[in-house]
């Protein structure tokens, strides 16, 4: 029951969080991105870390198995392993069935799908040297490393990847991401979360002391290993009879596992029963111990896992091969050239962020952002020094200034809710005037876009030569007015680099 329970909610949560990453449903599942550890830090939101850290404390690392989108994506891949396994065996055993009745030798079973796990020791050295590096980098605030092995980060760049892919180099760490924690949960369990991830480490330091740890009742213990056999996250050790409460998820797997009610989920602090030797069965072998269960256990290639492996690689392949757009024409006479994105010495970023420095500082690069910005105006950079975390470009739209979708859906701080009213009295930017591509300044013709587009009356046309009546009408900025909208940049006609666009302020001005 419990473990029905568990798998319904880890699915409420596994599908809205897609579907928001996705950019559906923001009003019906943006609470969820709110409930993530790391963005809760970041953002300093106190109920969630409060009710994360109190949950952990009475129930265990159960976050990791139900809130976590990576770790449920984890779930997923173990069930169609198991379930293929499943499968596998029975159509051996329907095979060997018919070989033994036609008198023929019975087939072996080279590779089995879905082998064992066992208990393994906990891996100190590399599970709290990448946690140490990860609070290092986030102190110092080294951001691309954060942002590489943050499990909700990683899960967004993943979604986001294949539903808006930007460019190559996002969508290809999030398919390397995607492969690597596939790779781990189909052949070791919950390794990542074990010796990668840095959220499951911090909870760890928290779910050893739980209220409620599942405990083995030795008296009921038979030895027969199915509940270490079967364990993902490998923390049962069946000689000593303990389980690892720092590593283990809370799936209630071995509880389905045990038919003999030896595992509980128990008050850890009240009497635990006395041990009694296993009662011997006449007729029957006795119960085997770990240790043997590991010496008998055959080794052999493990060809399912390969298939499954091939599988996800071109899966992956074939999200990152888009199709890309067809050439635009105007009026089937001329190619019109696509814009592109200039190079701007300050950065742009997000009404609410405050400014540059506070959106880097907070930002784990979930791109929750970048799938719900309904202008395509955030997308992932591939500056190395801020890899993966949102930038704002108006090559193919302009921040309207009713829009505030992205303050409302950020977890974690970086942008910071704003209403629309306020929107309009926040200045992210200054538009600047390239004379040299402007087509009015050269006297290619009268264009003036750009002033009659301005939502804050912060672009006029003036006259090149005030002393000359007949002289051509440029584009004027009044900085005082300009909030960085883009809407000018956007519709200038100059292509493909517009002659007018916009510089970031490193602080953000309000008015």
């Amino acid at each position: 029951m419990l473990k029905k329970i568990r798998i319904a909610l880890a699915a409420v949560f596994f599908i809205g969080i897609t579907l928001l990453l996705a950019g559906i449903g923001q009003q019906w599942w943006g609470w969820m991105a709110k409930l993530q550890f790391l963005p809760a830090c970041l953002a300093l939101n106190v109920a969630v870390i409060v009710a994360l850290v109190l949950l952990t404390f009475v129930c265990g690392r159960i976050y990791c198995s139900v809130i976590c989108p990576l770790g449920v994506w984890q779930d997923i891949v173990l069930w169609v392993r198991r379930t293929l396994g499943k499968l596998q065996m029975k159509s051996f055993a329907r095979r060997a069935a018919k070989a033994k009745a036609a008198g023929k030798p019975v087939p072996k079973l080279k590779c089995r799908i879905g082998k064992t796990f066992g208990y393994k020791s906990e891996h100190k050295a590399l599970r709290y040297g990448v946690w140490a590096v990860f609070v290092l980098c986030l102190i110092l605030g080294i951001q691309v490393l954060v942002a590489l092995i943050a499990p909700y980060s990683a899960y967004g760049r993943i979604v986001t990847s294949i539903v808006h892919p930007n460019g190559w180099v996002v969508p290809l760490i999030a398919f390397l991401t995607l492969a690597c924690v596939t790779y781990l949960a189909w052949t070791d369990g919950r390794s990542w979360c074990n010796n990668i991830c840095p959220v499951g480490t911090t909870l760890s330091f928290i779910s050893r002391f739980s209220l409620f740890r599942m405990t083995i009742d030795e008296s009921k213990c038979i030895a027969c290993g199915k509940c270490y056999k079967n364990c993902k996250a490998s923390c049962i050790d069946g000689e000593a009879h303990k389980v690892d409460c720092s590593r283990c998820v809370v799936c209630f797997d071995c509880i389905e596992q045990c038919s003999e009610g030896a595992l509980r989920l128990r008050f850890a602090y009240g009497p635990k029963s006395k041990a009694a030797p296993a009662p011997a069965i006449q007729g029957e072998a006795s119960p085997v111990t770990p240790s043997k269960a590991k010496e008998s256990a055959p080794e052999s290639p493990d060809l399912g896992k390969r298939a499954f492996m091939l599988g996800a690689l071109m899966a992956g392949s074939s999200a990152l091969l888009h199709a890309q757009e067809g050439e635009k024409t105007d009026g089937g006479f001329a190619v019109v050239i696509p814009k592109k994105a200039p190079k701007r010495e300050n950065r742009l970023v997000p009404p609410g962020a405050k400014g540059v420095k506070n959106f880097y500082k907070h930002c784990t690069a979930c791109q929750l952002c970048v799938a719900n910005c309904p202008n395509n105006v955030l997308r992932p950079s591939t500056d190395p020094a801020h890899l993966m975390q949102p930038k704002m470009d108006f090559d193919r739209g302009f921040c309207r200034p009713e829009c505030t979708t992205c303050s409302q859906v950020c977890p974690a701080g970086a942008i910071l809710p704003i209403t629309k009213e306020e929107k309009t009295m926040v200045h992210i930017g200054r538009a600047v005037v390239d004379y040299d591509l402007c087509v009015a300044a050269k006297g290619e013709a009268s264009c003036g876009k750009c002033a009659a587009s301005c939502p804050a009356g912060a672009v006029s046309m003036v006259r090149r030569d005030a002393s000359d009546r007949s002289s051509p009408l440029i584009p004027s900025v009044i900085e005082d007015r300009c909030i960085g909208c883009g809407k000018c940049e956007y519709l200038c006609p100059s292509r493909p680099i517009s002659a007018i666009h916009v510089e970031g302020l490193v602080s953000h001005i309000h008015e």
